[in-house]
């Protein structure tokens, strides 16, 4: 049998959560180990490569009210652009689609010009070497008088707190709690919906962001669909020039094809949008370590920031940070960045 490797704290995850969790913990000292199952860090802060820059397959944009996130990426130095806004928005049903002057679709959100990924880097560059664990999949916690045992597929790890920062019902899912979690909370964490997981994403990136030209925003809303929104997501002064769009999704339906999406963006936005440098179009459901089989059943957002997830459980060894759990901006960064501070702060020095 594997002898045990110690650590004062597993963190399951490297997400925005965990990795914030891991750095607040190494700042005062504490071992701690991350554990993620994917071979990338930044958990549902992904941003692939798009011509001249990167777009963002996962979280976007971020708000100048969410003071956490705020500070990391001013610490951090991380480039800060504002959403392309002006222009006019498209408007499109069953029976056509409409110009409306100017853009009532979008707010005025922040951007990273690397794209959000980055601030998940930004943390790692933070951590000791050898902290995060990559493509190590966590498949038992067991608790006992000696503390929790984390087991993966290849190690057992001995640790005094572990911090979940996937999902709630990701882990429960996945991971095999011994002894079983309370009934109540094992049933919340079951229920807790995966944020924006019903629904789909869709970058589209182009040469030029042609959209701006003809003084449209690159923000849509649509009852015909595929997506039912649309918005700029161009990088700083344009480049990379991309769209991306929400497509809400029903059980037991796929993905809408390519073609499908091309469609849709040439009857908004004209025949400028038929011939893109490339298209991606990522279905957070089918991803394993993010979604459970049953994401797009789970409709009940009134257990996100439940009390539950706001106290240790297992006799104060058992922490939730992933942004479900957050009583401010649930599924936002900044709901994942102040659990990750609840959490390490309920951990002793």
């Amino acid at each position: 049998m594997t002898e045990p490797t110690h650590a004062t704290v597993i963190v399951v995850g490297a997400g925005a959560s965990g990795l914030r969790t891991a750095d607040l913990l190494q700042r005062r000292g504490v071992d701690v180990v991350v554990l993620e199952a994917r071979d990338r860090v930044g958990g549902r802060l992904l941003s692939i490569p798009a011509s001249s820059g990167r777009v963002d397959l996962g979280a976007t944009w971020f708000w100048a009210n969410e003071p956490d996130v705020l500070e990391l990426v001013g610490v951090e130095g991380l480039d800060v652009f504002g959403q392309h806004l002006a222009g006019d928005m498209m408007f499109q049903t069953a029976a056509g689609v409409q110009r409306i002057a100017g853009n009532q679709l979008d707010v005025p959100p922040k951007r990273l010009a690397d794209g959000m990924q980055s601030i998940a880097e930004a943390l790692l560059g933070r951590l000791a070497p050898d902290t995060v664990r990559l493509s190590t999949t966590v498949r038992s916690i067991s608790t006992g008088e000696s503390g929790i045992a984390v087991a993966t597929d290849d190690d057992v790890w001995q640790a005094e707190h572990v911090v979940i920062a996937v999902p709630p019902a990701t882990a429960v899912h996945l991971i095999d709690f011994q002894p079983a979690l309370p009934d109540d909370l094992l049933a919340l964490a079951a229920a807790t919906p995966v944020w924006m997981g019903v629904f789909a994403k869709v970058v589209v990136w182009y040469d030029h962001p042609f959209w701006r030209e003809a003084g449209l925003a690159g923000a849509a809303f649509s009852h015909a669909g595929p997506m039912r929104e649309v918005h700029d997501m161009s990088g700083p002064d344009g480049a990379p020039a991309a769209l991306f769009g929400f497509v809400p999704l029903q059980p037991g339906v796929p993905t809408p094809e390519r073609d499908a999406v091309l469609v849709q963006l040439i009857e908004l936005f004209g025949p400028g949008a038929a011939n893109p440098l490339g298209l991606e179009l990522f279905d957070w459901r089918a991803e394993p370590f993010t979604s459970p089989p049953n994401a797009d059943e789970l409709s009940d957002y009134r257990t996100y920031g439940h009390q539950l997830y706001q106290q240790p459980a297992l006799g104060g060894r058992l922490h939730w940070v992933a942004s479900e759990t957050a009583v401010d901006t649930p599924g936002h960064v900044q709901g994942a960045l102040s659990a990750a501070a609840r959490a390490a702060a309920s951990i002793g020095a």
